[in-house]
């Protein structure tokens, strides 16, 4: 997915990690918040080849809450059929509430190929934040391993 979105990880909580994601539009921002999930999970995220498609459509009340329920999304995929994704076509939206819908690609966990750095239970709302910045937007999302 192009959008020139990018994250790093910031200090956080002791024993969690927190990132960072930027981008010039929600859709990029969203993208690296999924890179973000994928490089705290996988030493080598280029390891992951797309080999299957899933389909997204999420609604919350806010883009904070949003976020939140697509990386644990993420990690739901991940933990239920052993699915390593990211977004490849993504929209999102807000008209009264904040949705996101798009295609996730990518493929299940091999062994021999994606050594796991770390288990990421869960997305928290700890110190969640989405809002416009001077590039665009950015968010601030804490993860919990």
């Amino acid at each position: 997915m192009s959008g020139a979105g990018g994250f790093e990880f910031v200090e956080g909580p002791t024993g969690d990690l927190t990132f960072v994601a930027h981008g010039p539009t929600l859709e990029a921002v969203f993208a690296a918040a999924a890179e973000a999930f994928l490089a705290a999970t996988l030493d080598e995220t280029g390891s992951v080849e797309v080999c299957e498609r899933r389909e997204l459509a999420l609604e919350e009340p806010d883009l904070e809450l949003l976020l939140l329920r697509f990386v644990n999304q993420l990690v739901f995929l991940r933990d239920a059929a052993e699915l390593l994704l990211r977004p490849e076509r993504i929209r999102v939206t807000r008209n009264g509430v904040a949705r996101v819908e798009g295609t996730l690609a990518g493929e299940r966990i091999d062994p021999r190929r994606h050594v796991l750095r770390s288990d990421v239970k869960a997305a928290t709302a700890h110190g969640l934040r989405v809002a416009e910045s001077a590039g665009g937007w950015e968010a601030r999302l804490t993860l919990d391993v």
